[in-house]
């Protein structure tokens, strides 16, 4: 077996440690520090200093030991903590996070860095406890420890017995994984007996190594519940968990507003409990790593599944219902279970908004640091699930939104007390589902957006506004290229600074932004995305002989225009009115160049649709109807086509378009300026009794 088979796994667990760690430091209340907190924050430093230790990463294991005994005093007491030790412990862990990223990249990681973090640690241990931390942090990973006060905590197992005999117990492994688990360990020593069942194996090892180093190789090869390493004729036994998971019961949640909550930056969520501890009972995995490829390679084959159901219900549809009825049966039958399966696939690569939630405390706890602010940072809805794709996608746009509301946004701590406001901000980062969309929202209660100063920018700017524009209108502003209204320019960021390349990037994502505030109140952000890229519940729509998809969350409503109700524009616009509203106008079959369509404007069908926060009215010759589809990326597989956002594969066979609302707006008014000064050939003329004589 070779050990870097197991490289990724390491490198997986110990993203997941290090993301734990950042979060426990940053609930950390600094006057009465909870001891489950930094019990767990020296586990999670323990177990990756193991496992850098038996994968040869000499660095991170230096770097982690230091850190490890930096925290064993803090947890014993002997170093009381201040914001500017949380500082540097949280600089430790970036550290850590560079050199892991090295390893992963198959390069070492800087020496300069290393050794700078290492004075640090040493510099404060110096400082704080009048001791060095093991002369200078370059240990064997065999190197025997100092015993631990609490055993069930920390066992003392960094070195092999006298004997150098050691027990490995296997719990719940079967036969396959079993004889390879003990092929590793004769690399590790000389196995001298073995006996059991599948329920309980137990290796008697002859080695040299610590049990430190046998339990770090076993966790990142099985569950670590399923290891369990003791010295030969020892009446207890050390889990190999003990490194990872708390062992005490999680310590009661403060009262709202209390120190925990509020402490420094008031960035931790109150609603977070201290610690978190897995209750899993030995020897039971609840859980496997899958590589993401696998995934998708999965939820490829299931949308052609379902696609060939299609396929083959449209063909029983065409049958006699009386005489194929047990044929007509077994299809219901398949298109539930098909159903089913999809949404059971798709379920695997949900995960919850916490994932994205969880890296902002710091984002706030720095930022407002820089700022001189005091921001209470609260998240809503960390359980909601989205895409895989998109979480990771959505997390530089948000990342984005909350510097500008914290720079910009939220008022300094002076000013709000002057207004009579709390000098406390608060930051609230919320998600919800709303039918097949999420909503993600940033929310701070600052001074909202001023409509006055957005619009003389804009003028500044020679951007074409009016006075009678809506507020929904005016706020959009803020996303043009290059739009500012902040004074000065700051390093944190700036209202607008990028703001475009923010609308840009979920756009990207088949999303839109929208934008709320109240001036003295706050301003609220909503980021409306859908759950995944890979199904879409979609209307079918008919143009001439084509058949378009239309994202069933876009559509609003449909109906037949009248004449009374359409009005013709200079140039050759044509907007709707639906209620009082005016909405553009968009013939599909004129922006597509699609043949054979309907031109009399009075004899389509209005599709009202929503884009970008705009109301469109698209014209279309029928409504077919509603289904799911299986998304299918056009630029992979031909290019991006203006107008068109994916493509998928109907019942029949054959590929219909999944339309872009905005990007289709978009294309009809090129076209349009492309015509220009001419009329257009469509029934414009009949309109002419309605006719404003008005700028577009």
């Amino acid at each position: 077996m070779d050990i870097t088979d197991f490289y990724d796994t390491f490198f997986e667990e110990a993203e997941e440690l290090l993301a734990d760690m950042e979060r426990y430091l940053l609930e950390l209340d600094v006057e009465e520090p909870d001891a489950e907190q930094l019990n767990a924050i020296f586990r999670a430093a323990h177990s990756i200093k193991g496992g850098a230790g038996t994968f040869g990463f000499d660095v991170l294991q230096k770097t982690t030991h230091l850190f490890e005994n930096l925290l064993d005093h803090t947890r014993r007491g002997e170093l009381a903590l201040r914001r500017d030790i949380v500082d540097t412990f949280l600089e430790t862990k970036d550290m850590l996070h560079d050199q892991l990223d090295a390893y992963r990249n198959g390069n070492e990681p800087d020496q300069e860095a290393f050794e700078r973090i290492c004075r640090t640690l040493q510099q404060l241990a110096l400082e704080e406890i009048g001791q060095d931390l093991d002369g200078g942090g370059a240990p064997a990973p065999t190197a025997a420890k100092a015993p631990e006060p609490t055993p069930v905590v920390e066992p003392e197992a960094g070195a092999a017995t006298a004997s150098g005999h050691l027990i490995v117990a296997l719990l719940g492994v079967n036969d396959a994984n079993r004889q390879l688990l003990v092929e590793e360990l004769g690399q590790l020593g000389e196995v001298r007996d073995q006996s059991g069942d599948a329920a309980r194996y137990e290796v008697t090892l002859e080695t040299t190594a610590s049990a430190d180093d046998i339990e770090a190789v076993m966790c990142f090869i099985v569950e670590p519940e399923q290891v369990e390493v003791r010295a030969a004729g020892g009446e207890s036994s050390t889990t190999a968990a003990a490194p990872q998971a708390p062992a005490a019961p999680v310590a009661a949640e403060p009262a709202s507003g209390g120190p925990a909550a509020t402490a420094v930056t008031r960035s931790a969520p109150t609603q977070k409990p201290a610690a978190k501890s897995k209750a899993k009972g030995a020897g039971e995995s609840t859980s496997i790593r899958v590589s993401v490829d696998k995934v998708d390679q999965i939820i490829n084959l299931v949308g052609e599944l379902i696609i060939t159901q299609s396929m083959l219900d449209q063909t029983v549809g065409e049958l006699d219902g009386v005489t194929n009825g047990s044929l007509v049966n077994g299809m219901n039958l398949l298109q539930r279970n098909a159903r089913d399966l999809q949404e059971a696939v798709m379920s695997i690569r949900m995960i919850p908004m916490d994932f994205v939630f969880s890296r902002f405390p710091r984002v706030v706890r720095e930022t407002s640091s820089k700022l001189g602010k005091e921001i209470e940072l609260i998240t809503e809805g960390e359980s909601t699930e989205l895409d895989k794709s998109l979480t990771e996608r959505i997390i530089d746009p948000l990342t984005h939104l909350v510097r500008n509301s914290l720079d910009h946004g939220i008022e300094p701590p002076e000013v709000r007390e002057a207004a009579g406001k709390p000098r406390t901000g608060r930051l609230t980062l919320s998600a919800r589902h709303q039918g097949g969309n999420i909503l993600i929202e940033v929310i701070d209660d600052g001074a909202g957006l001023n409509r006055d100063r957005l619009l003389a920018k804009a003028r500044e700017n020679g951007l074409n506004v009016a006075d009678t524009m809506s507020d929904d209108e005016v706020w959009q502003l803020i996303f043009a290229p290059g739009f500012s209204t902040a004074r000065e320019v700051t390093d944190v960021s700036g209202r607008g600074v990028g703001m475009d390349v923010v609308k840009r990037n979920i756009q990207g994502m088949g999303g839109h932004v929208q934008i709320m505030s109240t001036p003295g109140e706050g301003t609220t952000i909503r980021i409306v995305l859908p759950l995944t890229l890979a199904i879409l519940d979609g209307m079918s729509i008919k143009v001439g002989n084509e058949v378009f998809i239309l994202p069933l969350s876009a559509v609003l409503e449909s109906l037949q225009p009248a004449r009374e109700d359409l009005y013709a524009m200079a140039g050759d616009d044509v907007v709707l009115k639906v209620r009082d509203e005016y909405l553009p106008v968009v013939a599909v079959h004129e922006a597509l160049d699609v043949p054979g369509a309907r031109t009399e404007l009075t004899e389509t069908i209005a599709v009202i649709v929503q884009g970008e926060g705009r109301r469109y009215a698209l014209l279309v010759d029928d409504l077919v109807g509603q289904q799911q589809v299986v998304v299918k990326n056009l630029e992979t597989n031909y290019r991006k086509v203006p107008g068109v956002s994916a493509a998928t594969i109907l019942g029949d066979g054959s590929v219909a378009l999944i339309l872009d609302i905005t990007g289709l707006h978009r294309l009809s008014r090129t076209k349009k300026e492309a015509r220009r000064p001419g009329r257009a050939a469509h029934s414009l003329e009949a309109l002419s009794d309605n006719a404003l004589e008005t700028s577009s």
